[in-house]
């Protein structure tokens, strides 16, 4: 049976110190590549608008995952509010940019994971978690020492610091960030992160040093790894090429990678006339190709 990475962690008592770092960083916040240099914990809020403590717009078993987090139970998703990347394309725009959500405390986040894993989930699902990884490994210790047990997943947008993600080895299992964009004049437009490219690439190889492949075990449910997703864009605008090569290339050949069709224009996406578009099934078709070209063989799904 598999024993999630971070109860070892607790075991040898290395949390505390992992907290303490991560709440010091709140005081001049810096844990994501905007380093709005903000005093969270005085209230000060910066481009992710929140402070001392996280907010959560849902928490539920959800089955719309990749099917090794999903199995038969649903993956523990627990969905933060607000957002470091702020893609002006998001399909979660209520949640990112408008705040649709509630303050909690870290007792009731590991409340949220206890019940998660009480309801069968096979792991539990931090939805944008970039700005909120103090508030997470504080409410982690309060839940392993009420016995959670279960896979953790770092759901992200990709847009991490290599400091921040530091913190957390030894306690996520699964990484699964977005690899959006690869032209940094689209991440600017679109997110106004010009280095996004470059962020996402040594934020991915930094979560592959900690975790390596994907580990999928005899009944189909991934026990830790690295599972990179990549939504396409119409007119060619994510990179897709240049991105799975990176992947194929300088990560591994045998990365687990889920390529997304379902962009539909949202939130303010109708501002870039090439994102006002719907992904056309020709285009979805051409990516994939350009996947399995470059080099990558483990494609989510029957693709």
């Amino acid at each position: 049976m598999y024993e999630p990475v971070y109860l070892k962690t607790y075991n040898k008592g290395l949390f505390k110190e992992k907290i303490k770092k991560a709440r010091e960083i709140l005081s001049s916040c810096s844990l994501c590549p905007r380093r709005c240099g903000v005093d969270r914990l005085s209230g000060e809020l910066g481009i992710c608008k929140t402070g001392e403590n996280a907010s959560v717009s849902s928490y539920h078993p959800h089955y719309g995952e990749e099917a090794p987090l999903v199995g038969h139970n649903g993956s523990g998703t627990i969905f933060f509010t607000y957002c470091n990347l702020l893609c002006n394309f998001c399909q979660n725009y209520d949640i990112s940019h408008e705040g649709r959500g509630d303050e909690v405390s870290c007792e009731q986040i590991a409340g949220m994971m206890l019940f998660l894993q009480n309801s069968g989930c096979h792991n539990i699902n931090f939805v944008t978690p970039t700005h909120v990884v103090p508030q997470i490994l504080s409410a982690l210790e309060i839940a392993i020492e009420n016995g959670l047990g279960v896979s953790l997943v770092y759901n992200t947008g990709g847009y991490d610091r290599v400091e921040t993600l530091k913190l957390l080895e030894g306690v996520i299992d699964i990484y699964m960030p977005d690899f959006k964009l690869w032209d940094p004049k689209v991440a600017e437009l679109t997110c106004e992160a010009q280095d996004y490219p470059e962020i996402a690439q040594n934020a991915i190889l930094e979560m592959h040093r900690q975790v390596g492949d994907l580990v999928i075990d005899k009944s189909g449910i991934a026990r830790r790894g690295l599972l990179i997703r990549h939504l396409v864009l119409p007119h060619g605008l994510a990179g897709t090429r240049d991105i799975m090569k990176f992947i194929a290339q300088k990560v591994s050949s045998n990365s687990y990678v889920n390529i997304m069709p379902q962009y539909r224009p949202c939130g303010r996406a109708y501002e870039v006339k090439e994102l006002s578009n719907y992904l056309l099934p020709e285009e979805y078709k051409s990516a994939l190709q350009a996947a399995k070209e470059e080099g990558i063989t483990r494609l989510d799904g029957a693709n």
